[in-house]
């Protein structure tokens, strides 16, 4: 599904450079779980926001199935972020709308019609266990709560991708654990999962592929891996 082929990425301004990505080349498949690992600056998020195109490589390229991420025009380029759910720490909820609406409105933005809206949402909620929470507000929500929302509107219009980005970076044990299962399950249903994380106990309890960054660069990448930096 997602090839880097010598992809590098360095930013620069008036005093510095920084390498970010440092030849990176690897598959993820269809279907796979993959958790990206590495310590603060090891390049996660730069290898995230180039699937996205939200940056371009300062060479290489990085394809999604057959096409050049970074040669996409505008609109095919939303198009392509459409087929891409992504899950961040700090939520990105509309606090302004309620857990339904909140799902909703990513249908409504996608184009979808109201009966499909009414059908797909409540399932969507039950899912990540919040059909009794439909009508609150994110602020009357506990942080579990917020992100499970959050994963409910990233798959509601059945992406073929989920990007996780330290999803539970604010998030207690318990909350932990029922975010990465319902990740889990998402997969199991065939969607592809991206996980960037720092938690160790994640990781090891996954038993997924990991691969891991380390000053931009690929310095492990273990079918049924481990945290071990």
């Amino acid at each position: 599904m997602i090839y880097f082929n010598n992809v590098s990425k360095l930013y620069e301004n008036s005093n510095s450079s920084t390498l970010s990505l440092d030849n990176v080349s690897l598959a993820i498949g269809a279907g796979e779980f993959v958790s990206i690992v590495g310590h603060s600056g090891a390049g996660k998020s730069t290898f995230i926001k180039l699937i996205m195109g939200e940056e371009y490589p300062t060479d290489g390229t990085v394809f999604f199935e057959s096409v050049d991420v970074h040669r996409l025009k505008r609109r095919d380029l939303i198009d392509l972020r459409r087929r891409i759910g992504t899950v961040f720490q700090d939520f990105r909820l509309l606090p302004d709308k309620t857990a339904y609406e909140n799902v909703a409105f990513a249908m409504e933005v996608a184009g979808r019609e109201d009966n499909e809206i009414g059908e797909d949402v409540p399932h969507v909620l039950d899912l990540v266990g919040l059909s009794n929470k439909a009508f609150h507000f994110p602020h009357q929500l506990s942080g579990g709560e917020k992100q499970r929302l959050a994963i409910a509107r990233a798959i509601i219009n059945q992406p073929e991708l989920i990007i996780a980005d330290e999803p539970t970076g604010n998030l207690d044990p318990v909350n932990t654990y029922e975010i990465i299962q319902i990740l889990k399950k998402i997969n199991d249903l065939g969607t592809t999962v991206i996980l960037t994380t720092h938690n160790r106990g994640i990781i090891d309890s996954i038993k997924k592929r990991v691969i891991t960054l380390e000053n931009g660069k690929v310095v492990r990448d273990d079918k049924v891996g481990k945290y071990v930096i």
